[in-house]
């Protein structure tokens, strides 16, 4: 109770300085809106995502698998709009989501939850969610998941400073898996979770000497060649995270996404919701003025993306990341989720 407590009252002083913040913004830039479009087009999402639940309370494709990455960005979507286990219209499908993200962890005899790409994913909503449920207990085995799985990435980074498939440091690094984790240890950083700084520096180090290609200022996939939007976006933002905001390397990176003439073509861009998510959030890190130039242009692109039923699956057995992805680039204006806030 007591840090739920910290984080409703947390949420109070951020939507407090948000607001005075949005108002200075008027007078600087023009502040990016959330249209009506794009609040149907949320709901609509929302809508196709409780369709298409499956009965034991994940989402995944229909032979039932990335169920823990779709599970804990399903979740995360529904919060973007300050939605939580146990409490309003969408309550009960959401306690069934998170009880089945638990029951998975405690049904782990390694820990690990799949893959890193989905153990990332998983660290990041029971983070997001500690302390946001309407069931004390629960809250308790997500701390108790949380510090678990924190600790197993922890553990998995390798000497040079990012992480890969398997949760084992000699498996080798990738900058998108390396994204994907350190946004979940960076939320259970701001959720009171022990980070040691050696980890956070290995991976700037990382970024910066292994993958940040200094010729075109984005990053590659596993080396400095080959730079694409996907991997600069997620590289960038992390590199944020790591309190590299301010320094010439990441502001390269950033002008390297807003070069790039073909960001907003489905057709040109690879892995399309994926690249966005993370662009979106570098936007929202690098300042007001990138903000308000980005998700116009993201939110109207999506909302011509969407489909008939409400969702962003473009295929039979398509990732389940896409729709939940679509939905949190959206609902940026909304600010109610920490990690993603400035």
């Amino acid at each position: 109770m007591k840090y739920l407590t910290q984080k409703i009252l947390a949420a109070c002083v951020v939507f407090s300085f948000l607001h005075t913040a949005a108002r200075a913004q008027e007078e600087t830039a023009e502040a990016p809106e959330l249209t009506e479009a794009a609040d149907r087009a949320i709901e609509r999402g929302f809508e196709w995502l409780i369709a298409t639940q499956r009965p034991d309370g994940s989402w995944a494709t229909e032979t039932g698998t990335y169920d823990i990455g779709g599970t804990s960005l399903g979740l995360m979507a529904f919060m973007v709009k300050g939605h939580f286990p146990g409490f309003g219209r969408y309550g009960e499908p959401l306690n069934r989501a998170k009880n089945y993200l638990l029951q998975k962890a405690e049904a782990s005899t390694s820990g690990v939850m799949s893959g890193m790409y989905e153990h990332g994913l998983f660290t990041l909503a029971m983070s997001e969610l500690w302390g946001m449920t309407a069931d004390v207990e629960d809250n308790k085995k997500i701390q108790t998941a949380l510090e678990r799985a924190v600790q197993i990435i922890l553990r998995a980074q390798s000497p040079l400073g990012g992480w890969r498939y398997s949760a084992r440091p000699d498996g080798g690094q990738d900058t998108s898996v390396t994204a994907t984790v350190f946004v979940s240890l960076a939320s259970s950083q701001q959720a009171g979770i022990l980070v040691p700084t050696e980890t956070i520096d290995r991976v700037v180090g990382y970024l910066r000497d292994q993958v940040w290609n200094e010729q075109t200022g984005g990053f590659g996939y596993q080396g400095k060649t080959g730079t694409t939007i996907a991997c600069t976006a997620g590289g960038a933002y992390i590199a944020q995270l790591c309190g590299q905001r301010d320094t010439e390397w990441v502001a390269a990176s950033i002008r390297y996404l807003e070069n790039s003439p073909k960001a907003f073509t489905r057709a040109e861009i690879g892995y399309y919701y994926y690249a966005h998510y993370y662009a979106m959030s570098a936007m929202v890190q690098a300042g007001d003025k990138q903000y308000a130039e980005w998700y116009p242009k993201i939110r109207d692109s999506l909302i011509q993306l969407q489909k008939p039923d409400g969702s962003w699956k473009e295929k039979e057995g398509d990732y389940p990341s896409n729709t939940p992805m679509a939905i949190i680039i959206l609902g940026t204006p909304h600010c109610y989720i920490p990690i993603y806030q400035r």
